[in-house]
Formats: structure tokens, C-alpha cells, sequence
């Protein structure tokens, strides 16, 4: 199988031990371990795929707690590099009674948006099935050592997986936000969006429409998450897509799932040889589903990534005809 390799930023997620309440009310905040393309690592890792974690945390205590997580997950962080020219990331976590959030980031810039493109590990990357996210798009380093990446995964014959992970507070130019992300979905060979993205990255608020319109450029395959209500995959050429319903929690913390649930799908993929048909799909649907369900049901993100046997687990006791 392929190596699984997610570039971007790494941070702390503070979660609130309150719910429904405004910054400035909330008494007591828990550390987490965060950051999208690092909880897709650690989701394909436990899912059993080889998976690495490519960017940048301060000479920083906390950035010496998020390394130290990641060795103790068994994740190789031999490609985390270290700066003194700016701290770790940090991102304060704001939570609805359901479990749905928002974020404030400490970050200007933070050491993963000096990540440079000079240090990226092309050996590592070659051939390898390579994740990003938007959050790490913007003009520093790190948004040209994404574009080296891509050129050298596609040279490599890789594949690549955007998920574009919609964070407004981080730009200050929504029009040149969703520009770049159009950019970067050309370059890309698998997108994942959320029903609510999909409208400001396509422009269509008719769904049909929205997912026609993402097919373009590299891309062969769509996934639309659908929150509680499951999620879908479509394919290039095939006019009917594959949905899975989801699974009923009780969700608190919905921060991480959509994460846990990419993870899990590329590595299933990557069991698949990459190759997604109506039965294949529905069966990585299902797992990464699941997987993500979990997640929600306990707080923060890396911490709360279940491991492949409890997800089968979980699915026997809950299974749901797709």
C-alpha cells in the first residue's frame, strides 16, 4: 500500500468545559492536541494505513506537548520541524449545546505558516497519497511548500485529497479565499466538502449543481459530509452517487470528525488501490462514518480517534442497511 502524507498545521485546541456561552464567559478551557491534516494522520494510522505528518510547531512548550502526543499515538515525527521565529498555533474552541463549534486562532503568523517548502521530504512524498487542507493556504511559506508538494506527489504518479475545511476568521478576503481554493481543487484528485461549504466554494446552493461543478481539473471523486445526516460519494462519468445515512449519537464535540472521517476513507482507499466503484464506496463509506460518529461523542480531536477494532465494534452494534 501507498504512504499516507498530510502537510499543514499542527496546534492546540482549547476546548471549553461550557457549552452555549460566549468567550469571554467561559471559566475553564482542556488542552487538545489538534490541527486538520495531523488528525488525518493519526485517523489513517489507526485505521492501519503507514501515515506521516509533514509541517512546523514552535521551540515551544506547547509545541514540545503536541510532538510528544504524536510519538506516544506511535506516529513517526521525524518531519514536525521545530521554529523559534514564531509559537505554536493556538485555537480557542466555542461549543453549542450539539456539539457544533467555532473557532478563534492565535496566529500571526504561527510556526506552521513558516513551514518552507526546502524542507519538504520528496523520498517521503513520492508516490504517496498526499492530504491538505485550506487553512494553510494563505501567503506564507507554507502555501508555496503545498504547491511543491502537489507538483511532486503528481509527478510521482500519487493521488491527492483536498479538503477544503472552511475557516472564515482566518481571512480577511473571502473573494481571494474561495479563488485560491478553486485553484487548488484543479490540482486535486479527490475533494471532500461539507454540505455548508459547498455552497461559498461552488457558488450553486442547489446541491446537483454544487458537486457538478467540482468535477473539473484532476478531480475523480467527490465526498459530501453531511453532519449527522451521513455523507455521499460521487464519481466521475457514473450519474448516481453512493450515501451512507451516518450513525445516531449523542454527539458534545464535533471538533475532529470530519478529519477522523477523511483519514479513515483514504485509508481505506488505500486498501482499494484507490480505486472506488458503488461497492467499494459503500463500504468505506460506512467505516468512515462510523469513525467519525466516535469522535463526536468525546472531546477535543487526535485524543478522541478510535482505533479500527473499536470502529468494527461499533458498527456491529450499530449497523444501519445502506
Amino acid at each position: 500500500m501507498r504512504k499516507i502524507v498530510s502537510l499543514g498545521e499542527f496546534l492546540i485546541d482549547f476546548i471549553p468545559d461550557e457549552k452555549d456561552v460566549s468567550l469571554s464567559a467561559v471559566k475553564k478551557f482542556t488542552k487538545h492536541a489538534g490541527g486538520a491534516p495531523a488528525n488525518v494522520s493519526v485517523a489513517a494510522l489507526k485505521n492501519g494505513s503507514d501515515s506521516y505528518f509533514i509541517g512546523q510547531v514552535g521551540a515551544d512548550s506547547f509545541g514540545d506537548f503536541l510532538v510528544d502526543k504524536l510519538k506516544n499515538i506511535g506516529l513517526n515525527t521525524k518531519y514536525i520541524l521545530r521554529s523559534s521565529k514564531a509559537n505554536t498555533t493556538l485555537a480557542f474552541v466555542l461549543l453549542t449545546k450539539d456539539g457544533e463549534r467555532d473557532f478563534i486562532f492565535y496566529r500571526n503568523p504561527g510556526a506552521d505558516q513558516l513551514y518552507d517548502k526546502k524542507d519538504l521530504p520528496k523520498e517521503l512524498l513520492k508516490n504517496s497519497i498526499f492530504h491538505y487542507c485550506s487553512v494553510s493556504l494563505d501567503d506564507y511559506p507554507i502555501k508555496e511548500a503545498h504547491l511543491a508538494a502537489i507538483k511532486y506527489v503528481r509527478e510521482s504518479n500519487g493521488f491527492i485529497s483536498f479538503d477544503p475545511n472552511l475557516r472564515f476568521s482566518l481571512w480577511n478576503d473571502l473573494d481571494k479565499y474561495k479563488k485560491t481554493i478553486n485553484e487548488f481543487i484543479l490540482l486535486s484528485d479527490l475533494i471532500k466538502v461539507s454540505v455548508d461549504e459547498l455552497e461559498f466554494i461552488t457558488g450553486f446552493s442547489e446541491i446537483d449543481k454544487g458537486i457538478a461543478s467540482l468535477f473539473k481539473g484532476n478531480v475523480k471523486y467527490v465526498i459530501l459530509t453531511l453532519g449527522s445526516k451521513g455523507s455521499r460519494v460521487y464519481i466521475r462519468g457514473v450519474k448516481e452517487f453512493v450515501e451512507h445515512n451516518g450513525f445516531k449519537v449523542n454527539a458534545i464535540d464535533t471538533t475532529g470528525a470530519g478529519d477522523a472521517f477523511i483519514g479513515t476513507f483514504l485509508s481505506e482507499l488505500n486498501k482499494k488501490s484507490l480505486v472506488l466503484d458503488n461497492n467499494t464506496a459503500k463500504e468505506i463509506l460506512e467505516i468512515s462514518n462510523a469513525t467519525a460518529a466516535i469522535v463526536t461523542t468525546r472531546y477535543g480531536s487526535i485524543d478522541s480517534i478510535p482505533g479500527y477494532d473499536e470502529v468494527i465494534i461499533f458498527i456491529q452494534k450499530n449497523h444501519k442497511n445502506i
